[in-house]
């Protein structure tokens, strides 16, 4: 979720409201210092390395890193002339970024006449996610977005019981299932594979990528498509969940404690694509040399 997207306290599609007395802006923005080293690869160059990244979030949107512009390889940037208008942060002046004989067009950006309330981000530079090669925390890739510090995931150990049933047919039933809170969406449930009739699982082709869980593979149940999913090789903050199954409650009947779960409204994932240059082994959760060049995956 974040702070901005999703059901975050600032997007649009807030799941909470703040207690004052009267209304708030209907939009709001939020800019905060990272505190982290943060690098960006273009064609196995570094065009900006900086530790005085300031983080910008926006209603709606990923977060997004802001460089200054003593942090930006030279000539890495050259203007297009392009000149677009920020409804909050006024005219918005585009680059190419190039290194290395490659150019990438309109893949950065400056505020150029920003309102004196939001002149901490004078001078600085966002680069397009998906155009360079990487964006790098120190020596770990980053994936998916900016890395977002209102971003939570626990995972707790639950005695109640959890059923799953398709029509007649019996899917799984668990006395000690896991349940994932993460941020803005509704509790997940995942069941150890022992406690699941696997022959009613169908695997799909087609998986799926999340920056904070690693990849996911899907399965059909009966008519059901893509009823349930897994993550076999969860990253190491979430390895508890590696390999359990979790159940779409608007696909198949899943019921705890006797009470069948439904759907919550807002929770549809907002995609992000697929990274530029991001193979199947990093998103799977391998971290290599910050150097080596990267293929796209098939």
């Amino acid at each position: 979720m974040g702070l901005s997207w999703q059901q975050g306290p600032l997007s649009p599609g807030a799941v909470g409201h703040f207690l004052t007395p009267g209304p708030l802006p209907e939009r709001l923005l939020f800019a905060e210092p990272l505190r982290r080293r943060v690098r960006v690869r273009f064609h196995d160059t570094w065009v900006a390395d900086s530790e005085d990244v300031v983080l910008l979030h926006e209603p709606g949107r990923y977060p997004v890193a802001y460089f200054p512009g003593r942090d930006v390889a030279e000539q890495a940037l050259v203007p297009s002339g392009k000149v677009t208008h920020h409804k909050d942060l006024g005219d918005t002046a585009w680059y190419a970024v190039q290194a290395g004989g490659h150019t990438a067009e309109r893949s950065a950006w400056e505020f150029t006449a920003l309102p004196g309330h939001a002149a901490e981000l004078r001078g600085r530079v966002a680069f397009a996610w998906r155009a360079m090669d990487a964006f790098f925390e120190e020596d770990e890739r980053i994936l998916g977005h900016a890395a977002d510090p209102y971003h939570r995931i626990d995972i707790r150990a639950t005695s109640r019981t959890l059923e799953v049933r398709l029509g007649e047919m019996a899917i799984a039933r668990s006395e000690h299932p896991l349940v994932l809170f993460e941020s803005g969406f509704a509790p997940r449930w995942y069941v150890p594979r022992t406690d699941i009739d696997e022959t009613r699982l169908r695997p799909v082709e087609g998986r799926t990528f999340c920056p904070y869980k690693g990849l996911c593979d899907y399965y059909d149940i009966g008519d059901a498509r893509r009823a349930a999913w897994s993550y076999p090789d969860a990253y190491r903050e979430v390895d508890r969940i590696g390999g359990m199954v979790s159940f779409e409650p608007d696909a198949v009947e899943v019921h705890l404690d006797g009470v069948r779960l439904r759907p919550e409204p807002g929770q549809g994932v907002v995609p992000h694509g697929v990274d530029r240059g991001l193979d199947a082994e990093e998103a799977g959760g391998a971290v290599g040399n910050p150097m080596e060049p990267r293929r796209a995956a098939g």
